[in-house]
């Protein structure tokens, strides 16, 4: 019975994650399609003269009503999750199988992230305006930071310096699952660090400031790189100094 019990809660938390990440995101949506969509009912009060010249106006007006769209839902997604408490909690290990609140929050979290990235990220990447959401959406970041990639995920997790620069397609995450069990932890990136593209960056991780990782290059987690350093790599290895033990330059 109390088995029966127990998996009954767990279903039923899961049908509640369901409905409410629907609910939530179907608002979402809706708030941000509603500046587009108060423009084309203003629009068709217009009186003009030929009725090809309304469709022109309507076609021309498709791109910036799209990025009009991209703006609210990345705005709207982050200050909502912000006030729901959808977060990444930070050095957990959660079994998938129990269906707890802290990774049901967590799903709900990842799902809004990667709405934002499939509808609004092909536009916005790489400029001050994706960095923006990351911010708003729980990452730390200074000043001048630069994101050319649309994997980045937990992004209450993350924690970058000023000058730091994302290469294309880095992954970047506060989360791995293993064997059935989530487990998280920050990721921080000191000043002036530049990642590659197309590297993989493990959960746990530090890298220090005016640090360069190499392209298609690994970071396994919570490894730490010292600053002022060259890694390249799978894994990662410093080729700016001499392995230890080894003479500097040729024999």
């Amino acid at each position: 019975m109390a088995m029966n019990a127990d998996s009954s809660r767990r279903i039923a938390r899961g049908v509640w994650t369901v409905l409410s990440g629907f609910v939530v995101e179907s608002l979402v949506f809706a708030l941000a399609v509603l500046p587009a969509a108060l423009f084309w009912a203003w629009h068709f009060r217009w009186s003009l003269p030929v009725h090809w010249l309304r469709i022109l106006v309507l076609t021309l007006a498709f791109v910036p009503a799209y990025l009009l769209f991209a703006l609210g839902l990345m705005l709207f997604s982050a200050l909502i999750t912000r006030l729901l408490g959808w977060r990444t909690p930070a050095g957990m290990e959660m079994r998938i199988a129990d269906m707890e609140w802290p990774l049901l929050r967590w799903a709900r979290y990842m799902i809004s992230q990667h709405i934002v990235r499939l509808f609004a990220g092909a536009f916005y990447r790489s400029t001050p305006v994706w960095t923006l959401y990351l911010r708003l959406n729980g990452a730390k970041m200074g000043r001048g930071v630069f994101v050319n990639s649309l994997v980045l995920t937990d992004h209450n997790l993350l924690e970058f310096g000023d000058g730091v620069v994302i290469g294309s397609d880095v992954h970047l995450s506060g989360h791995t699952v293993e064997a059935g069990v989530v487990k998280t932890a920050p990721v921080r990136l000191g000043n002036n660090v530049t990642v590659g593209t197309g590297s993989v960056i493990g959960i746990g991780v530090e890298i220090g400031d005016n640090t360069q990782v190499g392209a298609l290059s690994l970071i396994p987690k919570h490894r730490t790189l010292a600053a002022n350093a060259i890694y390249v790599g799978v894994p990662v290895r410093r080729i700016d100094a001499p392995e230890p033990g080894k003479p500097e330059g040729p024999p």
